[in-house]
């Protein structure tokens, strides 16, 4: 198969179908688990107060997959259409954003069926398909490296997330961190969170730096660092954008798991402002990792300049040496010479003059 733009620029150019396919597949998989086990925990309580909260604490991991998923599968579906034909920017756009829908009505109905007669599980659907459309739209704007860079960089945090809190691992780090006292325990836990988001945002930084000097190598040429800016840190613009969405699509849900009790409302407002500082640090880790990584692999401007100074006086050198070698040789009469003979001819006279007869 030919490339359809051989002149095009590396951050313009599609992903290989086969990496499409792989993303899509992850980021899928990632969704229907996070939305199964949501469904799971909802369901499991037949009291309407827990079944509620256990809703709101379900609401942001699903919206956050259903992100990642929209993006990866309208961008599967932008590279395969691309193979045939290739699309301008607006037609290029529409298909992500109803390729977004689309993925976003398939999740939305884990969820909303539910219960169909509340107003609740609407609005929840509701979120999470506006969370998958919005990420179509995203992968329609014509970057299709960077958008695949950082949904792989988003993949990365969600799987450090669940090494890390997995109970083997989780359980130790938190009596490291001083988890004794009730008020030890949430320092620790927060602590915990950040250092999540750090390492989190390191993998997103380290991810989408490998996926865009493929693409670079591929293209022939290596993208701009602005590029490797926006893909570290779209792992964390994502989860900023999803827990936007959370607090106003979703907002019916907090506000419902708040009114269960006073205790439920500080916890609910404690988990959205940690969420929010989460996400500013994936983003801030994940961009600053990627901009460290591909300034590791820049040369610096003053070794260039040096080099090109150098190259200048060989040059300069070498034209001086055939210059020296084509030019004529001349004989001259040596200095030493001629002082001699200027000293030696009035001698000569005088003393033919004392002598006439030595003349």
């Amino acid at each position: 198969m030919t490339d359809p733009e051989p002149q095009s620029a590396p951050e313009t150019r599609e992903i290989p179908r086969l990496t499409a396919i792989l993303l899509a597949v992850a980021a899928l998989a990632w969704a229907a688990g996070m939305l199964v086990s949501a469904r799971a925990k909802i369901t499991s309580w037949a009291d309407a107060a827990m079944e509620v909260t256990s809703t709101a604490y379900a609401l942001p991991g699903a919206v956050s997959a259903a992100i990642v998923a929209g993006a990866a599968f309208s961008l599967l579906v932008i590279t395969l259409i691309s193979t045939r034909r290739r699309l301008g920017a607006t037609t290029r756009f529409a298909v992500g954003t109803g390729a977004g829908l689309l993925t976003g009505v398939l999740c939305a109905l884990v969820l909303f069926t539910i219960n169909t007669e509340g107003t609740m599980y609407a609005a929840v659907g509701g979120t999470v398909a506006a969370a998958a459309t919005i990420g179509g739209a995203f992968a329609g704007l014509r970057i299709p490296p960077v958008i695949a860079a950082a949904a792989w960089g988003t993949l990365g945090v969600f799987l450090v997330g669940l090494v890390l809190n997995d109970s083997y691992v989780q359980g130790p780090v938190l009596n490291l961190l001083g988890n004794d006292t009730t008020e030890a325990a949430a320092d620790a836990n927060q602590y915990f969170s950040y250092g999540q988001s750090a390492l989190g945002g390191l993998a997103a930084g380290l991810i989408a730096f490998v996926v865009l000097r493929r693409a670079g190598r591929r293209a022939g040429t290596d993208l701009r660092w602005p590029f490797f800016l926006v893909a570290g840190g779209g792992a964390g613009l994502l989860s900023v954008i999803s827990e936007v969405l959370t607090r106003t699509a979703g907002a019916q849900v907090l506000d419902l798991a708040g009114k269960v009790s006073e205790l439920e409302t500080s916890v609910q407002q404690i988990l959205s402002t940690n969420r929010l500082n989460s996400a500013l640090i994936v983003l801030f880790a994940g961009a600053f990792t990627a901009m460290v990584a591909v300034g590791r692999t820049m040369s610096p401007a003053e070794d260039d300049e040096d080099e090109d100074r150098d190259d200048e006086v060989t040059e300069a050198s070498a034209a001086g040496r055939a210059d020296a070698e084509d030019a004529p040789i001349e004989f001259k009469t040596p200095a030493t010479d001629v002082v001699a003979a200027e000293h030696r001819t009035p001698a000569k006279t005088a003393a033919s003059a004392e002598d006439p007869e030595q003349g």
